[in-house]
């Protein structure tokens, strides 16, 4: 089985320093029930999707060139086994120049094929990233997941 932790890069016309701020931006682009804050080293903020949620704390700040969140708390209420399955994860968003503007390249550590929420949250990263973060650099506007979030029972 391969386990080789879910990564993917974007490129796109924009500054290392949009980039940078936009990636910061977490409520524009990831889930508008957003608490805490994102911009400098060691603060800690919560992003929530109905009953699930994810607290991370900004372990290293490079400005314009890394980001690098830890995961010090979450629960996923859709997992069977462990819903706790982000714990001590990783995620490090490294910021370059590319041929007409910048690269993004993201890598989730810990986030390997063959754990339970893997082919979700594969899923749901290729869009918060390669649509919405995307957007947000391009656009102005990214698609977030809304505030309060219903969630069917």
């Amino acid at each position: 089985m391969n386990n080789k932790d879910y990564n993917t890069t974007i490129a796109l016309n924009a500054t290392a320093q949009q980039a940078f701020n936009c990636i910061n931006n977490v409520a524009q682009w990831w889930s508008e029930d957003f608490e805490g804050q994102s911009e400098k080293l060691n603060d800690v903020f919560t992003v929530r999707f109905g009953e699930t949620f994810i607290t991370i704390k900004i372990a290293e700040l490079i400005p314009e060139q890394k980001i690098v969140w830890h995961v010090i708390d979450n629960y996923k209420h859709w997992l069977q086994y462990n819903k706790r399955e982000w714990l001590n994860t990783t995620m490090t968003w490294e910021i370059s120049a590319a041929a007409n503007g910048t690269k993004i390249n993201f890598t989730h550590i810990g986030l390997v094929p063959g754990i339970e929420c893997y082919d979700g949250c594969e899923n749901a990263w290729n869009f918060y990233i390669k649509e919405s973060l995307f957007k947000l650099l391009t656009e102005g506007k990214g698609i977030p997941a809304p505030n309060k979030v219903q969630v069917a029972s």
